[in-house]
């Protein structure tokens, strides 16, 4: 057995990223983000970008993340909040801690290029498309 399937396969991967946008789809806040793409979709992106990435099938086609996130204003609270959720996603589908490590690794080599502190350090992807920001619904709950 390769790697690869030591870690879970195609089939873990498949089973955090379902598990994970649900989540995400359904959080109040980062939902907002998400709101306009097909959630299979991404999923879909996330599960080939993730096997490239720990030596399963070379399929991913989508864009490289600091490209794919440079027109969105994603705080360091924000990434928090993906990085809990995305545990978890690990917890409930029973990854094994290997996996855990090496995904968490690979998206925090990312932090520094998709953690923005302001507007002004995003990059508008199109003419007629702005940055894409939205407010915590919950931030006025906890002042």
């Amino acid at each position: 057995m390769d790697e690869f399937e030591k870690l879970g396969g195609m089939s873990m991967l498949q089973l955090v990223s379902k598990i994970f946008y649900d989540k995400i789809y359904a959080h109040p806040w980062i939902g907002q983000y998400f709101k306009e793409i097909d959630q299979s979709f991404i999923e879909s992106q996330q599960v080939d970008f993730m096997a490239d990435a720990l030596g399963g099938p070379k399929q991913y086609l989508g864009k490289f993340v600091p490209k794919a996130h440079a027109h969105m204003l994603i705080n360091e609270e924000l990434f928090q909040l993906r990085e809990q959720l995305l545990n978890e996603a690990f917890a409930e589908a029973g990854a094994c801690e290997a996996l855990v490590k090496k995904w968490n690794k690979i998206d925090r080599a990312f932090k520094a290029k998709v953690v923005k502190k302001s507007k002004d350090e995003c990059v508008q992807r199109y003419a007629d498309e702005g940055i894409v920001e939205f407010p915590d619904p919950d931030s006025k709950n906890r002042n």
